[in-house]
């Protein structure tokens, strides 16, 4: 079932469990995380990055995973990541995304709250929510232009008021792109955030975060969506590593792929429980009705 950002977050508000989103790299890749959110039956959310935008046209991208989406038996939103570019993101808009982050981190504050208050006006007409970031979560590594910065408690109540964003991701230590567990997280900063703002909270760099903390942040009131990439990326990679080497004679991408994309699907099994995911919530409280938030 296709949604919005909106419709599947508005139910883990509040509750004890987030929703994950999946940065992935081609159909194998949706159709593994879609599997293990599917047997779980949590809502999930499949993430277009700008490494996966640089290999294929978000025009193509769009109608790939909301493919994955409608035919999925539990919620779905097809998700733009990190976008600095006014222009792509409006792209994304009309080109089938039901959820896009406009990143104005980089800027001043007034001018990324009126980047992402021009971006919602926009978006929000075609039915697809917005995911704006205030502070600025760092990289570990490959975006050494992207500085650290953690969420200031002023910055991110105005965001919240004045931008008519649908989600704000925060900083509070996270970090992008550590590949094993690292991140100290400021617990009482994102408790002043969590009382003084009414928006679904986003947190960004899952990977590098330990699982506990990973599990007390998903219990909180106001923290609902987890992005997660690294994880999956090294899950790939070992996956591969594995069936090339016990079958080196392998060629046939089909034959690898059925053999990696398990080893995906449980490492996305492992992050959605992480996240306070079980069977007693069927639904996640979202209407299943497919007329409902579907675009």
């Amino acid at each position: 079932m296709l949604v919005n950002l909106s419709t599947i977050l508005a139910p883990a508000v509040g509750s004890d469990y987030s929703v994950g989103c999946f940065n992935v790299f081609g159909w194998e890749d949706a159709q593994a995380v879609v599997n293990a959110a599917a047997e779980a039956g949590a809502p999930v959310i499949l993430g277009a990055s700008a490494d996966f935008r640089k290999l294929m046209p978000i025009e193509v991208i769009a109608p790939m995973l909301r493919a994955a989406a409608e035919y999925a038996p539990i919620p779905v939103c097809v998700h733009l990541d990190h976008t600095y570019n006014m222009a792509e993101v409006f792209r994304a808009v009309d080109a089938g995304f039901t959820s896009v982050m406009y990143d104005g981190s980089q800027l001043p504050l007034e001018e990324n709250i009126a980047g992402t208050r021009r971006v919602a006006q926009y978006a929000h007409a075609a039915g697809c929510s917005v995911e704006a970031e205030i502070g600025s979560v760092p990289y570990a590594e490959g975006r050494a232009h992207i500085r650290s910065e953690l969420t200031e408690l002023k910055d991110a109540v105005r965001l919240a008021a004045e931008s008519g964003l649908d989600a704000m991701a925060v900083s509070i230590g996270n970090v992008h792109r550590l590949k094993e567990p690292a991140a100290v997280i400021d617990f009482k900063r994102l408790e002043a955030i969590e009382a003084a703002v009414s928006v679904p909270l986003v947190i960004h760099g899952t990977s590098g975060i330990f699982e506990s903390d990973i599990a007390r942040l998903a219990r909180t009131r106001r923290v609902a969506k987890f992005n997660i990439a690294t994880v999956l990326r090294q899950a790939f990679g070992r996956g591969l590593r594995e069936t090339l080497a016990k079958h080196p004679e392998r060629f046939d991408r089909v034959e690898i792929m059925g053999d990696v994309m398990p080893v995906m699907s449980s490492e996305a099994s492992r992050m959605i429980r992480l996240l306070g995911w079980n069977r007693s919530r069927p639904s996640a409280g979202i209407n299943l009705n497919r007329s409902a938030a579907a675009q």
